[in-house]
């Protein structure tokens, strides 16, 4: 059974860091593409940033770009998304999220929820002005 599970996320003044991770079970992240999206209440997840399961390619939404870095470390197989210079619309829970099949980029880009199969349960980062 696969289960994501992220963490680290919080309450961070504006202009702060947080790294989030998330962990698998199930899962090996060096086989799966892996993406970062986030949810405010009342709006539809959006995607961050996901990495391709090479690890060698990343891809960034463009509100997040040059701010947002996801790493991964396979000894952990742990994904990490890097979050610096946040401001208060960076507020929501975010999630991670994979691929169902390994070794596989995705037919419809890596922004499409649909191309993911595994999903965490979320972690809260709230960013004060």
């Amino acid at each position: 059974q696969v289960q994501l599970e992220e963490s680290g996320g919080g309450l961070v003044q504006a202009g702060g860091s947080l790294r989030l991770s998330c962990a698998a079970s199930g899962l090996t992240f060096s086989r799966h593409f892996t993406g970062w999206f986030r949810q405010d209440p009342g709006k539809e997840r959006e995607f961050v940033g996901a990495i391709n399961w090479r690890g060698g390619n990343t891809y960034y939404a463009d509100s997040v770009k040059g701010r947002f870095s996801i790493s991964r470390d396979n000894a952990k197989n742990t994904v990490y998304l890097q979050m610096i210079s946040l401001k208060p619309e960076d507020t929501a829970v975010y999630y991670c999220a994979a691929s169902g099949k390994p070794y596989y980029s995705p037919i419809s880009g890596y922004t499409n929820r649909a191309e993911y199969t595994y999903w965490g349960q979320g972690t809260q980062v709230t960013v004060s002005s």
